[in-house]
């Protein structure tokens, strides 16, 4: 376990998937969590596990602003002490009797938790926040991974013609664009501009219907360790974010969360969104499982590197401190 991984913030959840009246159980970082509601509505992350018996919180309920154990209906406050032991009148209750409480918030629709003292802000993106742009959920996309597999992945332009023909790239126009990465502080910034197709008729996501053959600006901030905020443009008002943010659920193992937000086709049904990015993320698992070793070698000298890999090796040469 590394230290700094430790210390980000980590998506853990939709917040559309933590009820107000019914704990939620995840893991991240190979620490089993629970997160739950207290009734202002506000979430709460801890251990989860029961200090009498080990038993998992997720599986219990909620009663007075208080998580229940489903094993002896101890019950846990906000705080993660213990506040009531039903097989006993002795009002004094241990000071162990208590499970770890982690720092948690609620923004962008995902609920969020550092296990220590998180050192870096989530990014600022008013787009989702100012209630002018259509927000759409996609995903979450879980992955035989690491996620900073996961994580590369996405910010990879040399496969879109191969493994996304006619979506995301074209085998007969497969040269990445020159670009250079800058980075501050913990993020990358990049930005690529390149011809791209029409939409497909399957899916007409992107705003580029009245132009035959379009040109994109993809601006990228990569936020370390596992999270992407991606600005679309066509050269005109029209604009695109995806918000993308990869749970290290494990060494091997991660979920994606991937939210997008547009100020055009408002009508649209979400549906059509969500289906193209299933298919997008289907494409890529079954490649990215594949890669060995899970996780992203970030010596250099372990994999080929060439120009156009530059967002690569600025990734690598990051996050070589969060070994």
């Amino acid at each position: 376990m590394t230290k700094t991984l430790l210390n980000c913030w980590h998506p853990v959840a939709y917040a559309r998937d933590v009820p107000a009246d019914a704990p939620f159980g995840t893991k991240l970082l190979d620490e089993h969590l629970v997160i739950w509601r207290t009734s202002d509505g506000s979430a709460h992350a801890m251990q989860d596990l029961c200090i009498h018996r080990g038993t998992a919180l997720s599986l219990g309920w909620l009663a007075d602003d208080c998580l229940v154990c489903p094993y002896h209906g101890w019950r846990y406050d906000e705080s993660g002490a213990c506040v009531l032991i039903p097989q006993t009148a002795n009002p004094n209750i241990p000071a162990k009797a208590r499970t770890i409480k982690y720092r948690c918030q609620e923004r962008y629709g995902l609920i969020w938790v550092a296990l220590e003292e998180p050192i870096y802000p989530l990014p600022e993106i008013p787009e989702l926040e100012n209630g002018l742009w259509k927000i759409v959920n996609t995903g979450p996309f879980e992955w035989g991974s690491d996620a900073s597999r996961q994580v590369e992945n996405f910010t990879d332009f040399g496969h879109f013609p191969w493994v996304h023909p006619g979506l995301l790239g074209d085998v007969d126009r497969p040269v990445v664009p020159d670009h250079t990465v800058e980075t501050r502080g913990h993020v990358l910034h990049y930005t690529v501009v390149r011809p791209e197709a029409p939409n497909s008729d399957d899916f007409p996501v992107f705003a580029n219907e009245e132009v035959v053959r379009p040109e994109r600006r993809s601006r990228y901030e990569l936020h370390l360790p596992y999270t992407i905020v991606l600005r679309l443009g066509w050269g005109g008002e029209k604009g695109m974010v995806y918000f993308f943010a990869s749970q290290p659920i494990s060494d091997n193992k991660c979920r994606g969360f991937c939210i997008i937000g547009r100020n055009y086709d408002l009508d649209q049904p979400d549906s059509v969104l969500q289906e193209f990015e299933n298919t997008i993320f289907n494409q890529d698992r079954r490649i990215v499982e594949s890669q060995r070793p899970e996780q992203v070698p970030f010596d250099l000298a372990d994999e080929l590197h060439l120009k156009f890999d530059a967002v690569a090796v600025s990734y690598r040469r990051a996050m070589q401190k969060f070994k």
